[in-house]
């Protein structure tokens, strides 16, 4: 098969499409013939070689999100069939012509949706799903605080947050990102300035501060966080784009008994890697399929166009996802 490998750490030059052995179909997983694989910041460090894939997964091959066809069943298997459409998080190797993945963390794709569509859902909206839902406990009447709000997740988070009645506040750092993220349902857009957006957040709340709050930045945006945070609020951080190390009032975690916490969803154990698909099946597929929620797509590349994919995402011009097309 052909796939995108990592020849060594470093620059977008270091994607090489080259021919490799078509995967092993252990117990208990499928083959699947990849049409779209995602591309994400995950594997932006992978290639620098700054966040290595999981054990069992290819460590030179990213791509932690696929959708394409079955095409292999392997012993032990039973929920699908040759050539059911599915898709999913995996573990890695996703930029190739053929993935083996657990028949459990792959579910089928909504018949109302194109392969393209589908490609650019599972990372993005489980991740927003379960920071907002599952950790960050969002209730309908919430006012929630998105960061990066242009972004795969942001996106994905703007539409979840409206879809189960909440508020969605946004941060982006363009004003046009920020106007395409209304469509979605973004009520507040703020366009922070040196870093600073707690004043406007409160403001936009009237001021008590946001419930809760979807951080894919980190960096030096926690401490205004903690400022723009209500009391009990909970503080999900996703994504460290801006850095991995910050300076925070703990005085304003204690008084306002704020929640901070974190969270990651490529190297969880199977069993919640297979929650996280009943997720993805249960609760985003079927407000997919009533047009709910939608795919934001930015660009798609073919498969030898991996390099520039990475480039483009690496000038954080993207609004949406970019994908592999095999």
């Amino acid at each position: 098969m052909r796939a995108i490998v990592v020849r060594e750490p470093g620059d977008p030059d270091v994607l090489e499409l080259r021919e490799v052995p078509d995967p092993v179909l252990p117990f208990g997983h499928v083959g699947v013939r990849v049409r779209y694989a995602g591309v994400n910041r995950a594997d932006l460090m992978q290639r620098r070689g700054l966040y290595p894939a999981p054990p069992g997964a290819p460590q030179d091959i990213p791509g932690l999100e696929v959708a394409g066809v079955v095409d292999a069943l392997g012993d032990g298997t039973s929920r699908f069939r040759l050539g059911d459409r599915v898709y999913g998080v995996i573990a890695g190797g996703g930029y190739a012509e053929l993935v083996v993945v657990h028949e459990r963390e792959l579910v089928p794709i909504p018949a109302s949706i194109t392969d393209e569509e589908a490609a650019a859902i599972p990372e993005a909206f489980v991740t927003a799903y379960d920071a907002l839902i599952e950790r960050g406990r969002m209730t309908p009447g919430d006012q929630v605080l998105i960061h990066a709000a242009g972004s795969g997740v942001g996106t994905a988070g703007v539409q979840i947050v409206k879809a189960l009645g909440a508020r969605a506040i946004g941060t982006s750092r363009t004003r046009e990102k920020l106007d395409r993220c209304r469509a979605l349902g973004l009520d507040v857009g703020i366009v922070p300035e040196a870093n600073t957006f707690a004043d406007a957040v409160l403001e936009a709340t009237s001021g008590r501060g946001v419930d809760v709050v979807l951080d894919l930045v980190g960096g030096g945006y926690l401490t205004e966080t903690m400022r723009a945070a209500a009391p009990r609020a909970r503080v999900v951080v996703v994504g460290l784009t801006a850095g991995a190390r910050a300076e925070i009032d703990l005085r304003l975690l204690l008084q306002k008994r704020i929640e901070l916490i974190g969270t990651v969803l490529r190297s969880r154990p199977l069993e919640e890697k297979i929650a996280a698909a009943s997720l993805l099946d249960r609760r985003i597929g079927p407000l997919v399929e009533a047009r709910s929620l939608r795919p934001v797509v930015d660009a798609v590349f073919p498969l030898a166009s991996a390099s520039e994919a990475h480039r483009r995402l690496e000038t954080d011009a993207t609004f949406g996802k970019l994908l592999l097309q095999t």
